[in-house]
C-alpha cells in the first residue's frame, strides 16, 4: 500500500529513509527556515544529479534562500500558493511517488507541516551532450546527433518542428527501470489508429527494464521472427523530424541515444537526410545504388555459385577459362570455399566493432588484406571469391540503415546454400520466398512494400519518391502514412489565384 504523506515532517522523514536506507548516493539533510530558523524542512537528492543546495544559482539554494526570509507561520501557505505554480515543480501525495520523481535526477522537498513532497527539478543526471551522430554520415545537412537523454532528444526535434501541433506523449517502461518513454508526432497529420495501437503494444508487456530502444523495439514488433525491422531507427534529429512531417510517429527512449520510426517500410529504409537537402539528380542516382546494393548484398555470392557451378553457358568463354584457371588446387568445393570468406568477413566485421578506435579500423582494413591475401596465396581460395566477398561487403555497407542491412547479410548465407545446390532454380525460389515473405510483412498497417504496392492509395503520388527522388517541387503530397484531408505539403503561392484566373478567361 501506498504511504501517504502527512503533515507531521518526522514521520515522512522515517518512511522515507526506511525507503532508502543503505543507499550511500541518496543525500538527506535537514535544514532550519524562517526568519528565527525555527521550522524545518528536509531536501534529499542523489549525490551527482544536484549542483549544490548552497549555490545562489542553484534551484533548491534559490527556494531555501527565501524561504529563510519569511515568517514560520508564512512557509505553508507561501509554498502552497507559490512554489507549486512558480518553480516547475511537481508535487506528490505518497512517499512511493515521491521517491520516483527524485529517481528521475530531481531533488525532494519536504515541509513541516505541508502534506506534500515538492520535486524541484536541477541539473539531473550527467550525461553527454549534442555530438555529431557516429552512423548515418550525410554529406549535407546538420550533423547533429541524438544523445543518451531523452528531455534533450525531445528538445532536438522541437528546434526543427516549430509548430504546436507537435505533441509528445510520455509513458514509461520496465517495472524496476521506470525509462522514460516518449511518442513524438504531428497531432493534425497522423492516423489516430496508428497512435492507438503503438501505446496497446507498450502495454501488453512488463519486463524489468528496458535499458535501451532496442528491447521496446523487439518487445513491440509484431512479426518477431522476420530478419527485416518493422521499426526504422535513427540517431539523427533531422531524420527524425522528417518522419514527424511525413505523419510518422518517433519513440524516444531514455538512456539510448537511437530514436525509433514507424510506421517504416522498405523505402523508407533507403531513403536518407541528404535525399532532399541535394539536387534531384545525384539524389536519385545515389538512390538507384542503394536499392541495387541492397540486392546485391543478398543475392551476389549465390550468383556467382549459380553461374560457376551450374550454368556457365551464360559467362563469355574467356572469363570462364580465367575462373577455372583461378581455382586450379583450391582443395575446397566452391559452397565451402564462399562461406569460409564469408564467416573470415563478418569476424572481421564484428572484431572491428568491438576493439576500440582507432584499433577497429586497423583490425578491419589489415586484417581483410592480410587474410584475404595469405589465403589466396595457400590456395585455400581463388582470387575472384575474395573479390566477390568484398564487393558483397561494400554492398552491405551502402545500405543506410544498420539494422536493415543485417537482414540481407542474414539472407546471404541462405541464398549461399540455395543457389549451391540448385543453381539459378535455387536463386528463383530465395527471390520468390523473400518476396512473398515481404508482401505478407506490415507495419502497424502499411505494407512493407509500399509505395510499390498500393499505390493507388495516394493516387501514384508516392511512387515520386520512391528509386528516383523527383525534384521537390513535385513532391506536392505527403506520403500514405499521413491522414486522408492533410496530404498537401507544399503549395505554389499564387498558383490558386492563377488556375481560378484562367478557367475563368476560358
Amino acid at each position: 500500500m501506498p504511504v501517504q504523506i502527512t503533515t507531521d515532517l518526522k514521520q515522512n522523514i522515517n518512511h522515507f529513509e526506511t525507503l532508502f536506507s543503505d543507499c550511500a548516493d541518496i543525500k538527506k539533510r535537514k535544514i532550519k527556515i524562517g526568519r528565527k530558523l525555527e521550522q524545518e524542512c528536509y531536501i534529499a537528492y542523489i549525490e551527482v544529479a544536484l549542483s549544490s543546495v548552497d549555490w545562489k544559482d542553484s534551484a533548491v539554494g534559490k527556494l531555501l534562500q527565501t524561504l529563510r526570509e519569511l515568517p514560520e507561520e508564512e512557509l505553508v501557505s507561501y509554498v502552497k500558493g507559490n512554489v507549486e505554480d512558480i518553480s516547475d515543480s511537481q508535487p506528490f501525495g505518497t512517499i512511493e511517488d515521491a521517491a520516483q520523481g527524485m529517481l528521475t535526477g530531481d531533488a525532494l522537498f519536504f515541509l513541516d507541516g505541508y502534506d506534500k513532497a515538492l520535486k524541484i527539478p536541477d541539473k539531473g543526471y550527467p550525461g553527454r551532450g549534442v555530438y555529431e551522430t557516429e552512423s548515418e554520415k550525410v554529406i549535407r545537412g546538420s550533423n547533429e546527433g541524438f544523445s543518451e537523454s531523452v528531455k534533450l532528444n525531445t528538445a532536438l526535434i522541437r528546434k526543427r518542428l516549430r509548430s504546436p501541433h507537435v505533441k509528445v506523449r510520455e509513458s514509461f517502461a520496465g517495472r524496476r527501470t521506470n525509462t522514460n518513454v516518449d511518442l513524438v508526432y504531428m497531432k493534425d497529420l497522423i492516423h489516430p489508429g496508428i497512435l492507438e495501437e503503438v501505446e496497446k503494444r507498450l502495454k501488453e508487456f512488463e519486463i524489468d527494464g528496458a535499458l535501451d530502444s532496442g528491447i521496446i523495439e523487439q518487445l513491440t514488433e509484431k512479426r518477431k521472427y522476420s530478419p527485416f525491422p518493422q521499426f526504422q531507427t535513427t540517431q539523427r534529429p533531422d531524420r527524425a523530424a522528417l518522419a514527424i512531417l511525413e505523419g510518422r510517429i518517433v519513440l524516444l527512449s531514455d538512456n539510448s541515444p537511437v530514436a525509433l520510426i514507424f510506421p517504416a517500410t522498405y523505402n523508407t529504409f533507403i531513403q536518407t537526410s541528404d535525399d532532399y537537402y541535394s539536387r534531384w539528380e545525384i539524389a536519385s542516382f545515389t538512390r538507384m545504388l542503394r536499392y541495387l546494393a541492397s540486392f546485391l548484398a543478398m543475392t551476389f555470392p549465390g550468383l556467382y555459385l549459380a553461374m560457376t557451378n551450374f550454368h556457365t553457358q551464360i559467362l563469355p568463354t574467356d572469363l570462364l577459362l580465367s575462373l577455372a584457371a583461378a581455382r586450379q588446387g583450391v582443395p575446397f568445393p566452391a559452397v565451402v570455399e564462399i562461406i569460409l570468406m564469408e564467416m573470415a568477413f563478418e569476424l572481421l566485421r564484428e572484431a572491428g566493432v568491438r576493439l576500440p578506435g582507432a584499433n577497429g579500423n586497423t583490425i578491419g582494413i589489415v586484417g581483410g588484406l592480410i587474410i584475404g591475401q595469405a589465403a589466396v596465396d595457400a590456395n585455400i581460395v581463388s582470387p575472384i571469391v575474395v573479390i566477390v566477398v568484398a564487393l558483397t561487403a561494400l554492398c552491405s555497407f551502402a545500405v543506410p540503415n544498420e539494422e536493415f542491412a543485417t537482414a540481407f547479410r542474414i539472407l546471404k548465407f541462405f541464398f549461399i546454400v540455395l543457389c549451391g545446390y540448385l543453381g539459378f532454380f535455387g536463386f528463383l525460389v530465395g527471390i520468390l520466398g523473400v518476396l512473398i515473405h515481404l508482401s505478407h510483412l506490415e507495419s502497424f498497417g502499411i505494407p512493407y512494400l509500399a509505395p510499390f504496392v498500393g499505390a493507388d492509395l495516394n493516387g501514384y503520388r508516392d511512387e515520386r519518391d520512391t528509386f528516383l527522388r523527383l525534384p521537390l517541387n513535385f513532391l506536392k503530397k505527403r506520403p500514405v502514412y499521413t491522414r486522408a484531408g492533410a496530404r498537401t505539403r507544399l503549395r505554389v503561392k499564387g498558383q490558386r489565384e492563377e488556375n481560378q484566373k484562367n478557367k475563368k478567361e476560358k
